[in-house]
C-alpha cells in the first residue's frame, strides 16, 4: 500500500499521541536517535558486564567457576527481561515509554553499584591468598543483598531497552515501499555496529579506569551514560512514530493453543470439511504477509493444521472464538522458533568471552610495549572487526549479492544466520588450540602453582574473539531483522526479543554445561575439568573441544529447519 505525502501513517502515533503523518514522523532521522541512545546503552551494560567477572571474583571473593556462573546468570537474566520488554510494547504502552521506564530503572541499578563500590564498609574486606591473618569471605548479608540488588536492577532496565529499542528504531521505516525494507536493513547493520561502538568505550576507557582508578569510575560512568540517554532519546520525540498497542500478544496465542484443544470434535470436523472444500478451489493458500493484514483469506492454511480446529463456528467456549487471521498469526510465530532455538549454542560460546576467556588472558602477557592492557579490554578485537564489518557488508557485500542474485535482499536472513553459526564453530576449535599452547608453556615455564604471567602474549586469545564477534555480528543481525520482519505488526517486539532471549537462554545453558561437565567429570576421573581457584589445573581445552563438537551438531539441526523455512514477507527468498 503506498502512502501519499499527506495521509497518516497507518496504526501509529506521534507522542503526543496522535495520528503520524508521513513525511513529518518516522525515517531515517527518527531512526538515528535510537542508533545515538544504543551507543551509551550498550556502553553502560557492557562497561561492567565486560570486567564484572573479576569484580566479583577479586573484590566480592567469588571462586573462578563461581564468579563465572554469577556473570552468566546476571547477563541471562538482563536479556531474557527482553521478553518482558517486548510484550509490554506490543501489549500496553508504546516502545517509547518501555524505553523511559527501562533507563530509569537501570540508572538507579547503576547508583547503588557505585555506592557500593565507592564505599569500603559496603564491600568485604581486604584479603590475601596464603595470608593466615587476611583470609578471604566470600561477600554475604546486607553486603551480597546490595550487590544482587543492584545487579538485578540493572538486569531488568537492559531487559526492557533490548526488547523495546530495536523494534522502536525498525518502526520508523515504510515497509510498504522497497526504499523503505532496505532503509529498514540498514539500519538493523547500524543497530549492531552503534552496540559495538559503545561497546568499544566501555572495553578500552571503561576497563582502564576500574582497573586502575576504582570500580566506582567504572559503575559512574556507566551510570552518567545511561543518564545522557534519556535527554537524547527525548530530543527525537517530535520524529517518532509509536505503533499502537493491540493488546497482549500472548493472550491470542494462548486463545488459539487452548480453542484448538477443547473445540469438540463434531466442531472440528464440521470446520475441517469447510476448510477441505475451501481448499479444492484454492489448493494453497497463501501463507499471510507480515504486514498488517486488511484481507485475510476464508480458510486457514494447511501447514499446522491442528491449530485450525480454532475456527469453529460453534466454539467450546464464547471466549474462544477465534479468527482465521489469528490462527495465521500464531502459526507464523511457531515457524520462527526452531529458527530461534537453533542460535542458542553461538550464545553459549559467546559466555565464554565474559568468563573464562577473561581469565585465560589474566593469567598471560598482557603488555603491548610500556603499556598494560586489561584482560577485560580482550573484548576490543572483536568489536573492532564489528565495526569495520558492518558497513563494509551494507555498503559492498549486500549491493553486490543484489546484483548477482536480482533479489531485494541479496542474502537472506537464514543465509546470514547460518554463516555466523559456522564460525561459531570454527571459533571453538581455535579456543581449544589455544588453550592448548598456553597450557604448555605453563607445563615448560613450571609456572603451573605461580601467580606470575606467563610467558606468552594475550594477543593468541584475539583469535577466539574475532571468529566469536564475526559470527556475533551476522547471527544477531540477521535474527533482529528475520524475528521483525517476519512477525505479525501485533507480535512484532516481542518477537524482536527472541533475539535477546537466545544470548539469555545461551548464558544459562552455559552455566548448565559447567555444572555438569564438573559433575560428570568429577564422578569419573575424581577432578573436574572447571574446578577450583587455579585455572592452570583446569581442562579448558576439553570443554572448548566439546562445545565445538556441541556447536557442529547444532549447526546441522539449523541446516535442516532453515530448509524448510518458507518466508511469509514479500522481501525475502528462501535460503
Amino acid at each position: 500500500m503506498e502512502i501519499d505525502n499527506q495521509s497518516n501513517w497507518d496504526s501509529y502515533v506521534d507522542w503526543k499521541n496522535r495520528p503520524a503523518i508521513n513525511n513529518r514522523h518516522g525515517g531515517l532521522l527518527a531512526a538515528s536517535f535510537v542508533l545515538g541512545v544504543e551507543v551509551l546503552e550498550n556502553l553502560a551494560f557492557l562497561a561492567n558486564a565486560s570486567n564484572l567477572v573479576l569484580y566479583i571474583s577479586e573484590y566480592m571473593h567469588f571462586s573462578p567457576s563461581t564468579s563465572a556462573n554469577s556473570v552468566t546468570n546476571f547477563m541471562g537474566t538482563a536479556f531474557l527481561l527482553a521478553l518482558l520488554g517486548g510484550f509490554l510494547s506490543d501489549a500496553f504502552f508504546t516502545t517509547y515509554y518501555i524505553y523511559l521506564i527501562s533507563a530509569l530503572i537501570e540508572f538507579l541499578g547503576l547508583v547503588i553499584l557505585t555506592i557500593q563500590a565507592r564505599s569500603s564498609s559496603l564491600m568485604p574486606r581486604k584479603c590475601e591468598l596464603g595470608v593466615p591473618n587476611m583470609p578471604c569471605e566470600q561477600v554475604h548479608g546486607a553486603q551480597a543483598a546490595m550487590l544482587f540488588i543492584g545487579l538485578y536492577l540493572v538486569a531488568l532496565g537492559v531487559g526492557g531497552i533490548k526488547g523495546s529499542l530495536p523494534p522502536h528504531g525498525a518502526e520508523q521505516f515504510d515497509e510498504s515501499t522497497p526504499r523503505g525494507r532496505k532503509q529498514r536493513s540498514t539500519f538493523f547493520n547500524y543497530f549492531v555496529f552503534c552496540l559495538s561502538f559503545g561497546a568499544l568505550i566501555a572495553v578500552t576507557l571503561v576497563v582502564w579506569m576500574e582497573d586502575n582508578k576504582g570500580w566506582q569510575w567504572g559503575f559512574g560512568i556507566a551510570t552518567l551514560a545511561i543518564f545522557l540517554s534519556i535527554p537524547i532519546f527525548l530530543a527525537g520525540s517530535p520524529f517518532y512514530r509509536n505503533k499502537i498497542p493491540r493488546g497482549s500478544p500472548l493472550t491470542t496465542i494462548n486463545k488459539v493453543i487452548i480453542a484448538a484443544l477443547l473445540n469438540s470434535s463434531a466442531s472440528s470436523s464440521k470446520n475441517s470439511s469447510t476448510v477441505i472444500a475451501s481448499m479444492t478451489s484454492s489448493p494453497s493458500p497463501p501463507i499471510p504477509t507480515s504486514k498488517d493484514v486488511e484481507s485475510i483469506e476464508t480458510a486457514p492454511s494447511s501447514s499446522f493444521s491442528f491449530l485450525n480446529r480454532a475456527v469453529s463456528d460453534t466454539p467450546a467456549c464464547g471466549a474462544l472464538k477465534c479468527t482465521v487471521q489469528q490462527v495465521e498469526e500464531v502459526k507464523i510465530v511457531m515457524k520462527l522458533l526452531p529458527i530461534f532455538a537453533c542460535t542458542i549454542m553461538l550464545n553459549c560460546c559467546l559466555a565464554q568471552l565474559n568468563t573464562f576467556s577473561v581469565h585465560q588472558a589474566a593469567s598471560m602477557n598482557t603488555k603491548v610495549g610500556s603499556l598494560k592492557v586489561p584482560p577485560a579490554s580482550l573484548p576490543v578485537f572483536p568489536v573492532v572487526f564489528i565495526m569495520i564489518l558492518a558497513p563494509v557488508y551494507d555498503h559492498f557485500i549486500i549491493p553486490f549479492t543484489r546484483r548477482v542474485t536480482k533479489t531485494e535482499m541479496g542474502i537472506s536472513h537464514l543465509q546470514r544466520i547460518g554463516i555466523g553459526l559456522f564460525l561459531s564453530i570454527v571459533a571453538m576449535a581455535i579456543a581449544a588450540l589455544v588453550e592448548i599452547k598456553r597450557k604448555g608453556v605453563v607445563t615448560d615455564s613450571g609456572l603451573i602453582d605461580s601467580a606470575k604471567p606467563l610467558p606468552i602474549t594475550f594477543f593468541w586469545i584475539a583469535f577466539q574473539y574475532l571468529f566469536l564477534g564475526s559470527a556475533d555480528l551476522f547471527v544477531l543481525a540477521g535474527l533482529l531483522e528475520f524475528c521483525f520482519s517476519e512477525a505479525p505488526v501485533s507480535m512484532r517486539s516481542l518477537a524482536t526479543s527472541l533475539s535477546w532471549a537466545s544470548l539469555a537462554i545461551g548464558y544459562y545453558l552455559s552455566s548448565v554445561i559447567v555444572s555438569i561437565v564438573n559433575r560428570v567429570t568429577g564422578i569419573s576421573t575424581n577432578k573436574p575439568w572447571l574446578a577450583g581457584s587455579n585455572l592452570n589445573h583446569y581442562h579448558l581445552e576439553r570443554f572448548y573441544w566439546l562445545m565445538c563438537i556441541l556447536s557442529a551438531l547444532n549447526f546441522m539441526h539449523y541446516l535442516f529447519w532453515a530448509t524448510k523455512y518458507k518466508y511469509t514477507s514479500v522481501t525475502s527468498s528462501r535460503c
